[in-house]
């Protein structure tokens, strides 16, 4: 690609890494070079006006390429995951820590269009949302992240459209994981763990430790009773309570291990905060299929799926995932998918694996300072800056 005013030489050496440039044509690689160079600016809204600033090309075109142009994005998205497993799996094998696979969903919020609306954004609907505990409007997207001694990457980006179910989209994630060197974990909330789910991943050698419905039937000493009935006869004297911390945090935790309804043997943790016991609201039940982990074990590592709600406000906060102004699914589905190529290289494209926060601000400034150069060596060679026709 050559040097000019859209060019950024280290987000270029970043696609050169990923062998972007052997799978896509020059002229794909100028309008994602475009898009990533607008992501990692200042003032960036998501919207397709901030791309035609870094690109020689009219909005309108750069918005083809996103909603009907040909270009191979399933390509693409093997490249990332890959790239992903790669970096997660060499860490796994070297420092001999867990990977953890950690899923969660969240809602990219939308107006909701007019009855009479010509052309409405498409897959939007109404999804429950834990956080405002209500309805909410919009995209539903299904985030899994891959980590491992504190490297966090971005694995995929589903969009639940209803036409699949969250479950079956999560299976089909496990069935594509390979098998990680060491023993490893998936992390989840309730919506998640469920037998089809965690079966899936044990075949992989992926434990589950997520959270449960309180509603979930145990077999406590051979009663068949729902796990809230059970918490209610729990007693801090018990022998099967422990008084542990977890994030800085204080529990009274009561351990069941045995059969559940769909699961053969696992350990269940019935957990009250210290200053609520017995406060139905504040009860919360964790599930690990590793039975061989001690409770402190279990709470801590679930404390590492964290990261994976980090990610979701980075992403809307820096990366325009609740802001962006698509309308068609396909064209959605691809800006998700550059979003995670942009969080790939803030998080490894910088010569080591770092934070996305100091990837995303060493790569904002390091374009900006490239700018800057290329306007000032070419203002010394007496080159014009006025804009015409879409050309510098």
């Amino acid at each position: 690609m050559e040097n000019s005013i859209y060019h950024s030489e280290l987000l270029y050496n970043c696609f050169k890494k990923l062998s972007l440039c052997k799978i896509f044509p020059q002229t794909t690689m100028k309008h994602i070079m475009a898009i990533l160079i607008s992501v990692f600016s200042f003032g960036y809204h998501g919207k397709t006006i901030d791309f035609e600033k870094y690109s020689p090309c009219h909005r309108t075109t750069v918005a083809h390429f996103l909603n009907k142009g040909t270009w191979n994005d399933p390509g693409l998205e093997d490249i990332i995951k890959s790239t992903v497993i790669q970096f997660i799996y060499k860490e796994a094998m070297q420092s001999g820590k867990p990977v953890f696979c950690i899923v969660d969903d969240t809602i990219s919020s939308k107006t909701k269009p007019s009855s009479r609306a010509l052309h409405p954004i498409e897959d939007a609907y109404f999804h429950q949302s834990h956080l405002k505990g209500k309805q909410d409007y919009g995209h539903q997207a299904v985030s899994v992240m891959l980590s491992c001694n504190n490297i966090v990457l971005n694995y995929a980006i589903v969009m639940y459209d209803k036409t699949k179910s969250k479950v079956k989209i999560v299976q089909e994630i496990a069935d594509e994981l390979p098998v990680p060197p060491v023993i490893s974990y998936f992390l989840c909330d309730s919506w998640y763990t469920c037998g089809s789910i965690m079966d899936a991943f044990i075949k992989k050698g992926f434990y589950t430790i997520g959270v449960m419905k309180t509603n979930r039937i145990l077999y406590s000493h051979g009663i068949k009773q729902k796990l809230s009935e059970l918490a209610l006869h729990i007693r801090k004297t018990d022998a099967a309570v422990s008084f542990v911390t977890a994030h800085s945090r204080e529990y009274y935790v009561y351990r069941y291990e045995g059969n559940l309804n769909g699961i053969e043997n696992a350990v269940v943790l019935i957990t009250y905060p210290k200053d609520a016991f017995h406060t139905p609201k504040a009860l919360w039940a964790f599930i690990s299929t590793d039975v061989s982990l001690s409770t402190q074990e279990i709470l801590d590592k679930y404390v590492e799926r964290w990261p994976v709600e980090v990610f979701f406000r980075q992403s809307k906060n820096k990366l325009a995932f609740d802001r962006y102004q698509i309308r068609s699914a396909e064209g959605i589905r691809r800006y998700w998918l550059l979003m995670s190529l942009a969080h790939l290289i803030a998080c490894t494209g910088c010569g080591e694996t770092m934070s996305f926060e100091d990837g995303y601000a060493f790569i904002c400034s390091h374009i900006q300072e490239e700018r800057i150069r290329y306007i000032y060596i070419n203002a010394e060679r007496g080159m014009s800056f006025l804009r015409k026709s879409g050309l510098w």
